[in-house]
């Protein structure tokens, strides 16, 4: 793939003509359970010197990361009632706040799907209404794009705008399926420009991140990182 891909939406503008130009737009992850603190460090000092937007961490890694990217740009992300999206809103509030408390800059929560499946869109909204508002850092909303169809990703992408969250999000990653052109485009296409849409889940290669900004998305979210901005179109 050659040439150049603008990433203009959301919050960024950023020509990408090489895959390191990939890196502002990456959420840098650690998400599987059992994770080490040898491996919380690394994750950030890979972030710090490639220049991600964020390192993303369970809740238990947040402080942790906070230490270690202190002094850099790159914003320590924290997940939040992950990956079930089944906690109640005041459990998942507390999660939130607890994070924030311990660093987190940004919160990655996935929606209330028992919810959005039972098609109660007033408690998914009052739910991310109340997170959005308690917060005080921007809130990213996965959707779990895998398990829903086309009409509930819609439905669940305009609940998250109506909240005011600031990202919507495909995937948890340890779902079925990750983030696909298709869906990202879908996303893209509801919000609009008045917020983020960050895919997430089966990223692998720089291609792969750039189909994913060509389909609309502003941020990233990979454990292949390095692979993606080290390797080529």
């Amino acid at each position: 793939m050659k040439g150049t891909v603008d990433s203009i939406h959301g919050e960024v503008a950023v020509a990408i003509r090489a895959p390191s130009d990939l890196a502002p737009l990456i959420d840098h992850t650690l998400l599987k359970p059992g994770a080490t603190a040898e491996e919380v460090r690394a994750l950030c000092a890979e972030a710090a010197r490639w220049g991600f937007a964020g390192a993303c961490v369970r809740p238990g890694w947040v402080a942790e990361a906070a230490r270690r990217l202190a002094g850099t740009p790159v914003r320590p992300v924290s997940v939040v009632d992950f990956p079930e999206g089944r906690g109640t809103t005041g459990e998942r509030v507390a999660e939130a706040l607890g994070a924030v408390a311990c660093g987190a800059a940004e919160i990655d929560v996935v929606i209330a799907l028992p919810a959005l499946l039972a098609r109660d869109y007033r408690h998914v909204l009052e739910d991310l209404a109340e997170l959005v508002g308690r917060s005080g850092v921007p809130v990213k909303v996965i959707l779990e794009t895998c398990r829903l169809s086309r009409e509930q990703k819609a439905i669940a992408c305009a609940l998250a705008s109506a909240a005011e969250a600031a990202f919507v999000k495909t995937s948890t990653g340890f779902a079925e399926g990750g983030a696909t052109v298709e869906d990202v485009a879908l996303m893209r296409s509801v919000v609009g420009d008045a917020m983020g849409v960050k895919a997430s889940g089966g990223i692998r290669t720089a291609a792969d991140a750039v189909r994913m900004v060509q389909a609309g998305a502003d941020r990233l979210g990979t454990s292949a990182s390095v692979a993606i901005v080290t390797g080529r179109f």
